[in-house]
This record gives structure tokens, C-alpha cells and sequence, in this order.
């Protein structure tokens, strides 16, 4: 069995099987997708750094939504573009496994940013008094290091065991790298690798649910004891937007995870899905949380205006 060990660096990826008709179309709206993810998410990270009012407690969390969503969409959209142009073909294991690493940190990342941001919430509107004792920016920049020092952690780990296992298999056949699909090339016991999976996606949903779960029906408890009907307004508007960005994530993640265990789902559907998680959430925030809050949405206006004039 030695020579089954002694596998090429070199991996095979297969591509969409799309025809000659369909793949410059394809290969545009990929590409003006990825162009827009780009453009939004730079302006609401330039936006946030270049105006000092807007270096408070719940922008700066805001900051590292943007930054981990160019990071997940550009993991991804660099090696599709390729794969769109050459349908598949021959790609380093190194490259997928650069590529594995950092999608798993973006959807590790996606998670815990929002909950930072939801107990920030939480502070505001149940505890407005203590808010600016208890979110200084020492405190924040601990809740921004331990979500980063978090996904690093974990995500090292899913790697660190992947990477000890013999290769015997050479094909892709997912749209992109990622953990699951590294395994398939394996030919040794995964029992481990899928154990520590499993409790890596059980704690952190743990948290991120407990913790979301909590503060929302603080927000809400707190929002329905107010007698200021503008305040409640304001609170439940941001909560709403905060919730549809998080549950969004939660089913396409959801439905990513459990398509690798059905099947007989359609190989291009799952394909789809697996893409529209790293498209949807990064083309959507940088818009919700740019024109939905007031203070981002009036500097990005000034600054166009600025130009313009």
C-alpha cells in the first residue's frame, strides 16, 4: 500500500461542465459579483477607519465583519474565476489547502462577529447607563481578539489533524476546498477529524445561539418596558436588521454542512449553495449595515457628495 501514499502535490479540480454558450456569461457575473462584494465592503471599511465619530464600540466590532467577508469571498472567488476559465484542471494541494483554511476561518469568523455585536446591542439598550463604563476600547479590542484568537484556534486544530493523514486520492470534486472535501482524499481513519468537526460546529453554535438567544429577548423585554416609542423603534429596526444578517448565515451554513451528508442531492445544487454562502452574506451587509445605519449611511453620502462636487 506504500505507493498509494506517494501522491502528487498536484490535485485535480473538476469543473462545472458548463458549455461554450454559457461560460463567458457565467465567468461576467462571477466577476461582477465578486467587483461589487469588493467595492461595498472597502467603502464600509474606509468609512468606518477615515471618520474618527465613527470609532465607537459597535463600528469598530462592525469593522471586522467586512474585513472577514473580503477574506471569504476573495478565498473564494479567486480560485472559481480560474476554474470558470479553464473548467477545472490542475491545481496545487497547497492552494486548496490555503483555501480551505481561510473559508473556514471566514465562516467561523461570520458567527462570532455577530454575536460580539449582539451583546454590544444587548449593552446598549438594556444597560445604556453603564454602556460607555463597560464597552471602553480596551474592552473591545479583548472582545476582537478572543473572537479572531477563537476562529484561529479552532480552525488550526481542524487543519493541524487533517494535514497528519496520507493522501491516496487526487480529485476535487466540489466547487471549492474546504474540509470535508480535503478528507475525501484521504485514505485512513477520519473518525477523529470528523469527531472534533462536530464539537468545533456544536460549540460554536452553542455559543453564538446561547448568546443571541439571550440578548435578543433581553432587547425585546427591554424595548416593550420602554414608554419611549421612538427608542423602541430604533432598537427594534437595528435588532431586525442584526437578526436577518444572522439568519441568513445560519440557514445557508446550515444547509452547506448537511448537503455533504445527502447523497443523492443534485451535485450542481450543492455546488450552488455552497457558493451563494460566500456571495450572499458579503454582498448583502456591507448594503444593510451601510444604508440601514444612519451614521455610516450620512459620511458615505457626504463622502460621494464631496466628489461629486
Amino acid at each position: 500500500m506504500n505507493h498509494l501514499y506517494n501522491v502528487s502535490n498536484v490535485l485535480e479540480m473538476k469543473g462545472f461542465n458548463l458549455s461554450s454558450e454559457v461560460v463567458f456569461p457565467t465567468f461576467l457575473f462571477a466577476t461582477l459579483s465578486y467587483l461589487f462584494i469588493l467595492f461595498c465592503n472597502l467603502i464600509l471599511i474606509l468609512t468606518i477607519v477615515l471618520n474618527k465619530s465613527l470609532h465607537q464600540p459597535i463600528y469598530l466590532i462592525l469593522l471586522n465583519l467586512p474585513i472577514n467577508d473580503l477574506m471569504g469571498s476573495s478565498a473564494l472567488f479567486i480560485q472559481l474565476l480560474k476554474n470558470l476559465l479553464t473548467d477545472g484542471g490542475p491545481t496545487l494541494y497547497s492552494t486548496c489547502v490555503s483555501q480551505a483554511f481561510f473559508i473556514h476561518i471566514y465562516a467561523a469568523g461570520a458567527v462570532f462577529i455577530l454575536t460580539a455585536m449582539a451583546y454590544d446591542r444587548y449593552i446598549a439598550i438594556c444597560c445604556p447607563l453603564q454602556y460607555n463604563a463597560v464597552m471602553t476600547h480596551a474592552h473591545v479590542i479583548k472582545i476582537i481578539t478572543v473572537v479572531w484568537l477563537t476562529c484561529l484556534l479552532l480552525t488550526g486544530i481542524l487543519f493541524v489533524l487533517l494535514l497528519r493523514l496520507p493522501r491516496c486520492r487526487s480529485v476535487i470534486s466540489h466547487t471549492y476546498c474546504d474540509n470535508p472535501t480535503l478528507l475525501t482524499l484521504v485514505c485512513a481513519n477520519t473518525t477523529g477529524n470528523n469527531i472534533y468537526g462536530l464539537i468545533t460546529v456544536a460549540f460554536s453554535q452553542l455559543v453564538a445561539n446561547g448568546i443571541i438567544l439571550f440578548t435578543y429577548l433581553q432587547i425585546l423585554r427591554a424595548c416593550f418596558r420602554s414608554k419611549r416609542s421612538d427608542t423602541k423603534a430604533k432598537a427594534l429596526q437595528t435588532c431586525a436588521t442584526h437578526l436577518l444578517v444572522y439568519l441568513l448565515l445560519e440557514c445557508l451554513g446550515l444547509f452547506t454542512i448537511i448537503s455533504y451528508r445527502l447523497k443523492n442531492l443534485s451535485p450542481h445544487f450543492r455546488k450552488f449553495i455552497g457558493v451563494m454562502t460566500f456571495v450572499f452574506p458579503p454582498a448583502i451587509n456591507p448594503v444593510i449595515y451601510g444604508l440601514k445605519t444612519k451614521e455610516i449611511r450620512d459620511k458615505i453620502v457626504q463622502f460621494f457628495r464631496r466628489k461629486i462636487n
